[in-house]
C-alpha cells in the first residue's frame, strides 16, 4: 500500500498550526525550566486492522486472517519540560512493530503478488513513530492544566508479506510527515494523585488540503486517560489506558523511487488498538 504523504500540504498545515499558536506569555516569579522523562510498558490489543495493496487486491484483515488476535507488547518513551508553566514540549518516541506467523487458507493477493492458499507465511506490520509536540496552557492555575498546541509525527512505516519457503514476498515501506492538533489536561488533587488526558488527532482529504488531482484520505487518533500516584519527590508512577489508531485510503499518484514502494497504486490501511501500560515519570 502507498501511504497517503502530505508533502506541501503538509508544510502548509504546520505553518497555520503555528501561526494560531500564542507566541508569548507573562512569566511568573520564580518560574523556569522544568523537565521530565517518562516510560512506560505493557500490552496491546489490536481492535480492527484491514489492509489492502492495489485494486484488485484482497481486502485483508490481520485479525481474523493475520494473527494478530492476540495481545502484544507495547511500551513507549517521552521526553520533555515545561517552561515558565505555561509552554510545553515533548518528544516522544513509540516503537510498534507486530510479527506473525500463519498458513493462508484463501488466495491472498497484495500488491500484485498472489500467495496461494497452503502458503504458511510470515508477516510483519511496523509502525514505529517520533513525534514532537507543543502546547500552550489556556487555563493556568496551581491544579488545573489545559495545553492546547500542534504536533509533527514521523511514520517509520514496513509492511511485510513473506511466504516462509521464500518462494514470494513483497514489502511496502516509506518515511511519512503528519501534522496534527494536541492537547493536554491535568487536574491534581489534594493528596498528590493526579489525573490527565491527552489526545493528538487530525483529519485529512486531499480536496480539503490543497485539491489535489489524486484522491486519498487519512487520519490519526491516539488519545489516552492516565493516573499518577507520588511514590517520593519528583517521582510519579502511572497507569494509562490508550486508543491509537489511523486510516489511510487512496490512490496514489507519487513518483516510485525505491524498490520498496509498492507497485500498485491503490492503498488502504485501517488501524485501531487499545492498550494498558505503567510507567514512570521523573521530573
Amino acid at each position: 500500500m502507498k501511504h497517503s504523504r502530505f508533502g506541501k500540504p503538509a508544510i502548509f498545515m504546520v505553518l497555520i498550526l503555528i501561526m494560531a499558536l500564542p507566541v508569548s506569555a507573562q512569566n511568573e516569579p520564580g518560574e523556569g525550566l522544568s523537565p521530565f522523562f517518562e516510560t512506560e510498558a505493557g500490552f496491546v490489543k489490536v481492535l480492527t486492522h484491514v489492509f489492502q495493496s492495489g485494486d484488485p487486491g484482497t481486502r485483508f484483515n490481520f485479525i481474523t486472517q493475520g494473527g494478530q488476535e492476540i495481545l502484544f507488547p507495547f511500551s513507549r518513551y517521552r521526553l520533555g519540560f515545561t517552561l515558565n508553566r505555561r509552554h510545553l514540549f515533548t518528544a516522544l518516541y513509540q516503537p510498534l512493530t507486530i510479527n506473525t506467523s500463519v498458513t493462508f487458507r484463501d488466495d491472498v493477493t497484495i500488491d500484485g503478488v498472489t500467495f496461494p492458499s497452503g502458503t504458511p507465511m510470515e508477516l510483519s506490520y511496523g509502525f514505529p513513530f517520533w513525534r514532537f509536540s507543543y502546547g500552550y496552557d489556556i487555563l493556568p492555575a496551581d491544579d488545573l492544566d489545559l495545553f492546547a498546541g500542534a504536533a509533527l509525527q514521523f511514520r517509520n512505516a514496513s509492511i511485510s508479506f513473506a511466504a516462509r519457503d521464500g518462494s514470494s514476498a513483497t514489502t511496502n515501506q516509506n518515511l511519512g510527515l503528519v501534522p496534527s492538533l494536541y492537547a493536554h489536561f491535568g487536574y491534581t488533587l489534594g493528596s498528590g494523585i493526579r489525573l490527565e488526558a491527552e489526545a493528538t488527532g487530525i483529519y485529512a482529504s486531499s480536496a480539503i488540503i490543497n485539491g489535489a488531482n489524486f484522491e486519498f484520505t487519512g487520519s490519526l487518533l491516539d488519545s489516552s486517560l492516565r493516573l499518577l500516584v507520588p511514590v517520593e519527590n519528583r517521582v510519579d508512577t502511572f497507569l494509562n489506558i490508550r486508543f491509537l489508531g489511523g486510516t489511510s485510503e487512496g490512490i496514489s499518484q507519487f513518483e516510485d523511487k525505491y524498490w520498496t514502494q509498492a507497485v500498485q497504486d491503490y492503498g488502504l490501511n485501517n488501524l485501531g488498538t487499545l492498550s494498558f501500560t505503567a510507567g514512570l515519570r521523573i521530573q
